[in-house]
């Protein structure tokens, strides 16, 4: 069994879990997601590794509840735990196959939209510890969904804020941040966008205007999180891979947007349906 030993909102529907998991910690990197049960006839949930720590044991999830696994999930609280918690799976970030040494004075510059600031967060204290120059642009729809802002600001050397509504820094959309700084002579070897899928097809058209190298992350398609149901098959390049074995992070001037994005759809009416009837279960109307 996986203990939870701290629970915390990061808003009214994101949780953020720590959880005994010590060979997951030593082992885990950047990049890699791992697959949680709430229980024994749960359903297989792949998250992000938002954070590890080798010497506590313990690793470090978010949740949004977005479904009634997802629902399920959120309702524990410390003391209790996961059935299963299995990984690190999936491909660690492609900078850490670089020495850590020729990471120092690089210049990255990761894009994340709401929940996607978690996955990004372990990549920016990664080459901030690294030596790297790390900007950060954090975007959400308000204020109250801004998430890991201020563990982001310690690991980067500028944080722009973004919201849709214009409840929290600036009034607008990524695109337009990275627009503002490309546009104004900022300079980066490579740049990350992790977010709603939307979100990461308009920023790869945005920064392909400037040739910058840009990758994504497809980690929303899991399902499995094996390989074995398919339901994660994306096209990059013109060919037919995987998200959660061939990634999830790919070259996102190769991956076909569309596609991945009518993939998500495909569940969504047994999605409603189980999560209605996991409200009634915990007494919720």
């Amino acid at each position: 069994m996986y203990r939870i030993v701290e629970k915390k909102y990061l808003s009214s529907s994101i949780v953020l879990m720590k959880v005994e998991a010590p060979r997951l910690a030593r082992s885990a990197k950047p990049g890699q997601f791992l697959i949680v049960r709430a229980g024994e006839l749960g359903e297989r949930i792949p998250l992000t590794v938002c954070d590890f720590d080798a010497d506590a044991g313990t690793v470090t999830i978010v949740i949004q509840i977005v479904g009634a696994s997802s629902r399920k999930i959120c309702h524990l609280e410390p003391g209790d735990s996961f059935a299963d918690v299995a990984g690190p799976l999936g491909r660690p970030s492609e900078f850490m196959k670089v020495e850590k040494g020729q990471l120092r004075g690089k210049r990255f510059l990761f894009i994340a939209g709401g929940l996607g600031a978690a996955p990004v967060y372990p990549q920016a204290k990664y080459l901030h510890e690294a030596g790297a120059a790390v900007d950060v642009v954090l975007g959400a729809r308000s204020a109250e969904m801004i998430i890991l802002d201020e563990e982001l600001g310690r690991v980067s050397d500028n944080l722009y804020i973004c919201t849709d509504d214009g409840t929290r820094g600036e009034k607008g959309m990524v695109t337009s941040l990275l627009d503002s700084l490309m546009e104004r002579g900022e300079k980066y070897d490579a740049a990350v966008c992790i977010g709603p899928m939307i979100m990461m097809k308009f920023v790869t058209l945005a920064a392909k205007r400037y040739a910058l190298p840009l990758t994504v992350s497809l980690n929303t398609l899991m399902v499995d999180g094996t390989g074995m149901c398919g339901a994660c098959r994306v096209t990059i390049g013109g060919k037919t891979r995987f998200a959660c074995v061939d990634g999830p992070e790919f070259d996102a001037y190769l991956v076909d947007f569309d596609e991945a994005m009518l993939r998500q759809t495909m569940y969504k009416t047994m999605e409603a349906e189980a999560d209605h009837k996991c409200r009634i279960g915990l007494g919720e109307k």
